[in-house]
């Protein structure tokens, strides 16, 4: 089953259901979006109202977090290619909110921003409120699964000595999400695919399996003294591939197309386009 947040006609959003083609009503969204919890599931299950050719809706990013949790370093390739040290623990850092963007949409590149770069993942939404959980509750807590483009400003991310994460990932259209969330009993959470092309070129290309640190190994570590709430969002991590790691190195340029797909969920399509 897959959810979306969705607009008609331009109108406010809605939840509805994807069923290949077509998107059927399941009622208004509320504040935090599709939320990954059980009752949210529940309506789009029991979803019958106005049937939309899923052309003639405009798809939004699932959910509206309170909390995205970035992580860092969680595949040995991206580990590899650039020659740092393989955590002992789980790296994460925050994305605001204001860089999230839906299928479709463009990544508006700011005019500072010299060193655009691209990272493919897999996004957990988390489906309850979630404390110290333990495996099981962790396991748990897994609300649905999407594709996520955690876009980077590698110069400012990069251009002081003490690493801007959260600014270089944070500009605005930065955190492209969607274009569903799927229900992760669908899916084989251990080996999920994901690959990022650009212009039809495949540029990183992985799965779950390589994970350092698996979904509820994160759930767990970030639920210590951190309480996650439904529709919180953690970026599950980068396979290597990012641009500026290559030789030469490559970064986004206007009018490149960049698009994530995990297997179970779909493609996230979005243009890159130059602020003006």
């Amino acid at each position: 089953m897959k959810a979306v947040r969705y607009s008609a006609g331009g109108g406010p959003p809605r939840i509805g259901r994807l069923e290949d083609d077509h998107v059927v009503d399941a009622g208004p969204a509320g504040f935090r979006g599709f939320d990954g919890s059980d009752a949210a599931w529940e309506a789009v299950a029991a979803a019958a109202g106005p049937d939309h050719a899923l052309a003639d809706v405009r798809l939004l990013h699932p959910s509206e977090p309170q909390k995205i949790i970035a992580v860092g370093l969680n595949y040995q390739s991206h580990v590899e290619e650039t020659s740092l040290k393989r955590p002992d623990e789980p790296f994460g850092f925050a994305i605001w909110p204001n860089a999230l963007i839906g299928h479709e949409q463009d990544i508006v590149i700011p005019r500072e921003e010299t060193r655009p770069d691209w990272e493919g993942e897999v996004a957990i939404v988390l489906g309850r409120r979630t404390y110290r959980a333990d495996h099981a509750a962790a396991h748990a807590a897994i609300g649905g699964i999407s594709a996520f483009n955690d876009v980077s400003g590698r110069r400012a991310q990069l251009e002081t000595p003490m690493r801007q994460f959260t600014l270089g990932k944070s500009f605005d259209t930065f955190a492209p999400m969607g274009p569903c969330v799927t229900h992760p009993d669908d899916l084989d959470l251990a080996r999920i695919g994901v690959r990022t092309t650009l212009d039809g070129e495949v540029v990183q290309e992985s799965d779950t399996s390589h994970l350092i640190f698996d979904f509820e190994a994160l759930i767990e570590y970030f639920s210590r003294g951190v309480t996650l709430e439904p529709g919180d969002v953690i970026a599950t991590g980068t396979p290597g591939g990012v641009g500026d790691e290559r030789k030469p190195p490559r970064y986004l340029q206007d009018g490149e197309v960049i698009e994530v797909t995990v297997d179970g969920v779909g493609t996230l399509r979005n243009r890159v386009r130059r602020e003006g």
